[in-house]
């Protein structure tokens, strides 16, 4: 398992982003040759990449890359050339613009092929981006499609131009549309995510300048089920963080409700009294999925 409170997105062409990427509180950084870097800069990126990847102390981040579409010239060799010199430093690759599972399978697929010629023994673990139509109706079976998945990224900003939506109303900001507008496909694939025993990332928010509505549309990821979120810009790491991480209080209860159902399992019982109400298994999965997320930050 992985803290993925953060997910902070760095350009690839950037040395000095990435550099500083290193050092960030985020729980996983991204070095990207997808969108933030140019077509004419794409190829020479991939050495940027592999030296930052080498060189720089990343300490205890998820070290990821961000490769381009697999609908480009440029897919299959930015997975070749960054695995095959890089790839005991590397954690996650992400793959934008997923439409189908046999798209995870095919990266799947490759990387076997290098893992198996470099006799590596280490997997490299897979992130998807649902940025796509076609890929809200396949994202249950994206979700199944290998094992190296861990976790699913809604896409929200691509996603709007799939599906026709407004560009103004991407950002989640206006009053024109009622309540939020993510809200269904957020749920549906956090569903998905947590069907197949997996984490579901929201996207990014682009207003880097508007901390307010990167906490909020945090603070809704959270309520469906999302466990972290993109940040586009280091001021907005520590807001992720925040929202993302029970509070002391909360995992001071959890932790308290959960010896205390343990206890009362010991004697046969099946419910327990806390705090003036009957708790039982369904009211401490709960506490207990605190417990491990606090586990994996330390506190």
């Amino acid at each position: 398992m992985r803290l993925r409170r953060c997910e902070l997105s760095t350009p690839a062409s950037n040395e000095r982003m990435m550099e500083k990427a290193a050092g960030s509180p985020a729980d996983l950084v991204f070095l990207d040759l997808e969108d933030s870097v140019a077509p004419n800069e794409k190829v020479a990126s991939r050495a940027k990449v592999i030296s930052a990847l080498k060189t720089l102390d990343w300490g205890k981040k998820t070290r990821a890359v961000r490769i381009n579409d697999l609908e480009t010239e440029f897919a299959y060799s930015d997975i070749i050339s960054i695995v095959e010199e890089a790839g005991d430093y590397l954690d996650v690759i992400i793959v934008p613009k997923v439409k189908s599972a046999k798209d995870v399978w095919w990266v799947d697929v490759l990387l076997s092929q290098i893992e198996k010629r470099l006799q590596r023994a280490r997997r490299i673990g897979l992130e998807v981006l649902i940025e796509e139509v076609e890929a809200m109706l396949n994202v249950e079976e994206i979700a199944r499609a290998s094992t190296r998945l861990e976790a699913i990224v809604f896409g929200h900003i691509d996603y709007s131009a799939s599906q026709g939506i407004d560009p103004t109303l991407a950002g989640n900001d206006l009053d024109t549309y009622p309540g939020d507008l993510w809200h269904y496909a957020r749920n549906k694939v956090t569903i998905a995510a947590r069907a197949a025993s997996i984490d579901a990332i929201d996207g990014p928010y682009l207003d880097f300048k508007n901390p307010d509505g990167y906490r909020r549309e945090c603070i809704r990821a959270k309520a469906s089920g999302m466990v972290g979120k993109w940040a586009i810009h280091p001021g907005q790491i520590e807001i992720a963080n925040d929202v993302f991480s029970p509070t002391q209080q909360e995992v001071d209860r959890a932790r308290k409700l959960d010896a205390l159902y343990s206890q009362a399992q010991a004697q046969g019982l099946g419910a327990v009294a806390f705090e003036g109400k009957l708790v039982d298994v369904a009211v401490v999965r709960s506490a207990r999925t605190i417990i491990q997320k606090a586990d994996l930050i330390g506190m």
